[in-house]
């Protein structure tokens, strides 16, 4: 593949992307940066979901991960199913209620300035963690398919990538984000389908003898049940439940589209909808991902291992794509990685954006004009802020410590379920001051219970739903520090 033809297309891309963003940010104000207005249909925000709760690392892992953990992976995304319920008839009437912009607001309003503070700290160090590692992974894709060749340093590829992201959100932020998400969305799923069509086409199966050939691999086995196997069913269900109420429920990110619906009912339908198109998304990544196995073994090609012999299941949908794919099937792929990192990364970036405004700076206490200088710098603030954390990730060099840096972004979504649940399913206030302290160290002994469970634990590992037992510990520290509330306390 001619890495000045990817890079044709990666420029054509963008264009796309910048159009739409100077034909929606036309007048934008803060409220349209923010929540759009109030104004978007709630399908519309349904689709656009998809290309945000998903990104480069999904696009990869999940087709790679069929090979080790089968499909498995189904049993999170039936999890999803409920979570989504719960966000719907729990959080979203609260958010409506309380007519919010940043959800952090609620711990102000529930529990106190400290309690509001560690929520959205907990939030903006999650989130810049969590997108820098996506865009730092497929960064790495592309500048070895592409940069390489073209003699551009890694660093210039991540800091033009991020500033193309900075150039067509810093106006509209959300009420342009939902058309590109759209856009790129709709790209996105264009490329899987594309690439499972070529694929079957290779392997000369048609479309009911690819439904039997999934059907009847191993690799697509969903159901586990043995205590120590990480695949096993129940804790891959409810954890894929708990991951979305916190991932998605208590996320500014994605919450902020939900907000950005005309009414309630509106926000409820497009949750609803958009849990239920999820499935079908995520069974056509699995199945790509047993076809690109079964195409692999047809073909004979060897396959990258690493040091215990197991194939890196990241490794494959890239290698097969840049090396053995037709020239048509390798550009397909590269149009789809971007699509999907892209809708993940420039929502991720408006979210960081708002709620440092709304949580930190209070924005909305000054005129127009300050807000959109404010915002515009804070904006800046955290594309520079993406490039540095992304730039730290290759200087380390150590995909296993990466790995234990997302892992442990990921620990802080615990804090975050307990202090959201402790609000919503008691009525006790707690002594604000001590919340910091009870949000930190659940994170930090959960870590060191997930690399010794097995030693400490009969063979047991944690999956997803290491998130339980920190939310866990999170609520019942709150509940050492918490009181009656002053009412029940002199009922009279």
């Amino acid at each position: 593949m001619s890495p000045t033809l990817v890079l044709s297309l990666i420029a054509g891309y963008f264009t796309i992307l910048i159009v739409i963003a100077l034909l929606t940010s036309r007048k934008a104000t803060s409220a349209s940066f923010f929540v759009a207005n109030r104004n978007v249909p709630w399908y519309m925000v349904a689709f656009a979901m998809i290309g945000t709760s998903l990104s480069g690392v999904s696009f990869i892992s999940v087709p790679g991960m069929v090979k080790a953990q089968a499909w498995s992976y189904m049993a999170v995304v039936m999890g999803y199913l409920v979570g989504y319920l719960v966000i719907g008839t729990v959080l979203l009437p609260l958010y409506y209620k309380l007519n919010l912009v940043s959800i952090y607001t609620y711990l102000e309003q529930r529990f106190g300035f400290w309690s509001y503070k560690t929520g959205a700290a907990l939030f903006l160090i999650s989130r810049a963690i969590g997108a820098a590692l996506r865009l730092y992974v497929v960064a790495g894709v592309l500048q070895v398919a592409v940069f390489d060749d073209l003699g551009v340093p890694f660093a210039v590829t991540v800091a033009v990538s991020i500033l193309l992201i900075y150039l067509y959100t810093f106006r509209g932020g959300l009420k342009t984000i939902l058309w590109t998400d759209t856009f790129q969305t709709l790209a996105m799923l264009t490329s899987v389908g594309i690439s499972v069509y070529l694929i079957s086409d290779e392997l000369n199966l048609g479309f009911q003898q690819v439904i039997t050939t999934v059907r009847e691999s191993e690799m697509s086995q969903v159901f586990f049940w043995e205590w120590t196997d990480s695949r096993k069913f129940w804790t891959q269900f409810i954890s894929g439940m708990f991951i979305t109420i916190v991932m998605t429920g208590l996320d500014q990110d994605l919450m902020q589209k939900n907000l950005s619906c005309r009414s309630l009912g509106d926000a409820q339908k497009n949750m609803f909808w958009f849990a239920l198109i999820l499935v079908p998304v995520n069974v056509l990544f699995l199945s790509l991902g047993v076809l690109l196995y079964q195409y692999a073994a047809a073909k004979g090609i060897t396959l990258p291992v690493n040091a215990a012999g197991k194939v890196i299941g990241d490794d494959v949908f890239p290698l097969l794509a840049t090396e053995h794919f037709s020239l048509f099937a390798g550009i397909v792929f590269i149009l789809g990685i971007i699509a999907v990192t892209y809708s993940s990364a420039d929502s991720a970036l408006t979210a960081l954006t708002t709620s440092f405004c709304v949580d930190f700076l209070t924005i909305s206490k000054y005129p127009e004009e300050r807000q959109s200088v404010l915002r515009q710098r804070t904006h800046l603030m955290f594309t520079v802020v993406l490039v540095v954390i992304i730039l730290i990730f290759r200087m380390l060099n150590d995909q296993s410590l990466i790995s234990a840096v997302f892992k442990a972004a990921g620990y802080t979504y615990g804090p975050l379920l307990g202090l959201f649940s402790f609000g919503i399913f008691t009525k006790r206030q707690l002594h604000d001051r001590f919340v910091p302290w009870m949000c930190a160290w659940p994170p930090v002994f959960c870590y060191i219970l997930n690399a010794n469970s097995k030693a400490w634990l009969g063979g047991y590992e944690f999956g997803f739903e290491i998130l339980l037992v920190n939310g866990l510990l999170t609520f019942l520290g709150l509940l050492a520090i918490s009181r009656q509330p002053a009412a029940e306390l002199n009922p009279a």
